[in-house]
């Protein structure tokens, strides 16, 4: 007969290894049935456009890279930037016309901005005695397609500003407004100009910018360019071309194994900028098809990353940034990041204050590829001239299968141990 304690004994140790068979969050590609089976910055989706029948955890956060390699020159790191921020999916109609035109984003600006988007592409207009968001139709905006006031998306961005002190925010505009002065009058009425990076402090000629530590101290944390060089001399406002070096946007840009540079932009291998978007979405955006392109991305930024001259993306520009695959484009980001600022194959696997290719063990190979023929030195940081982009199954994985076998036959074996006591 077993002792009296032991039936409570067996009992908590078969609770305690019951707790531990209770499933962890699944990871990256792991099965889902709802975003509660997903870990941190995943959601539980599909991508039928790739094949995908079965729902599987897809990641929608992004790593800062400045939470994690700090005071480095803001041209240093890769942000990711969405396309057409203000044109969301589901967003009612303002002007009491049902609106006819195309989408490109599927959440509010507040949760791009959340989620990790550094830097917002805003088409602006003059439209019903203001500036308004918009999609046109010969640089006119139309009741039809129309979104919000700028002003509103603004403020957006100054309560982001403010609640996140180390953050820095970028916005393009594609700039359609010819009131005078009227991009300003916009940004001082969402009290942004507090924000502002002035142009007269921005470097010329691929020089390297300011730290990201030092624009935080100064309170520079918005830059904004246009694509009108007017606006340079009338409003103080940068224009983009003369900063920024940039590939072909829409569907140019996404041809597998080019990319060409933008009419408007200098040579993307040029050295007169030291600032590099580029740019990844199809010229008409499908929703559905989005999952499929992005996780396409890490061939295209290799394509342009030699078209540059083995220089990194800036801002990466995409549609749908949610939707991919599996890791999408926030992994293609903490991949660049992680190559150039620490010499590791993934943000995730640099460490404050390291040197060069001091990697922690993330569960994959951390050290980016190295060939002594092709290694390249970009302000100041040498590292090989191509970018990997490659899976690698994550380590551990079959550990963690093991001990849940085990786990799971000795629960089993402690149950009819349990049952037997309880029946003498």
């Amino acid at each position: 007969m077993a002792p009296p304690l032991l039936p409570s004994v067996l009992f908590l140790l078969h609770i305690a290894l019951l707790l531990l068979l209770v499933p962890c969050s699944a990871q990256v590609g792991g099965s889902c049935s709802s975003a509660r089976d997903c870990g941190t910055g995943l959601y539980c989706g599909s991508c039928p456009a790739a094949g995908g029948t079965k729902p599987s955890c897809i990641r929608n956060l992004a790593i800062q890279p400045t939470s994690i390699v700090k005071g480095l020159p803001f041209n240093r790191y890769s942000w990711l930037v969405t396309h057409n921020s203000f044109s969301i999916l589901g967003e009612p109609s303002r002007t009491g016309v049902e609106r006819v035109t195309f989408y490109n984003q599927e959440d509010s600006v507040t949760n791009q901005l959340r989620n990790g988007v550094r830097g917002l592409m805003l088409d602006m207009y003059d439209f019903n005695d203001d500036v308004w968001l918009c999609h046109s139709l010969q640089g006119q905006c139309y009741n039809f397609t129309a979104f919000v006031p700028a002003v509103e998306t603004l403020k957006e961005v100054e309560a982001f500003l403010s609640e996140n002190p180390s953050e820095i925010v970028t916005i393009f505009i594609e700039d359609y407004v010819h009131s005078p002065m009227g991009l300003s009058k916009v940004f001082t009425a969402a009290d942004l100009m507090k924000y502002w990076y002035p142009i007269s402090e921005m470097p010329t000629n691929g020089k390297d910018w300011p730290s990201v530590t030092d624009m935080v101290a100064k309170n520079h944390r918005l830059l904004v360019f246009t694509s009108d060089a007017s606006k340079e001399a009338s409003e103080g406002i940068a224009y983009q071309w003369s900063y920024l070096l940039e590939n072909e946007s829409g569907d140019p840009g996404i041809v597998p194994g080019s990319c060409p540079n933008r009419k408007e932009s200098q040579p993307l291998n040029s050295r007169s900028a030291s600032l590099f978007m580029q740019n990844y979405f199809p010229t008409m955006p499908v929703q559905n098809e989005a999952c499929k392109e992005n996780s396409g991305l890490p061939q295209m930024a290799q394509a342009c990353y030699a078209a540059a001259g083995n220089r990194i993306p800036n801002f990466i520009a995409v549609n749908f940034y949610m939707r991919s695959n599996g890791g999408g484009v926030f992994d293609v980001q903490d991949r660049i990041n992680g190559l150039t600022l620490c010499g590791c194959n993934t943000i995730a696997a640099c460490q404050a204050g390291a040197p060069m290719g001091a990697c922690k063990d993330t569960g994959a190979p951390n050290q980016t590829p190295s060939s002594s023929s092709s290694e390249s030195s970009v302000n100041g940081n040498v590292y090989s001239g191509t970018i990997e982009f490659k899976t690698h199954p994550t380590a551990g994985a079959s550990n963690t299968s093991t001990w849940s076998s085990f786990a799971l036959l000795l629960s089993l074996l402690l149950t009819v141990k349990l049952f037997a006591s309880f029946m003498h």
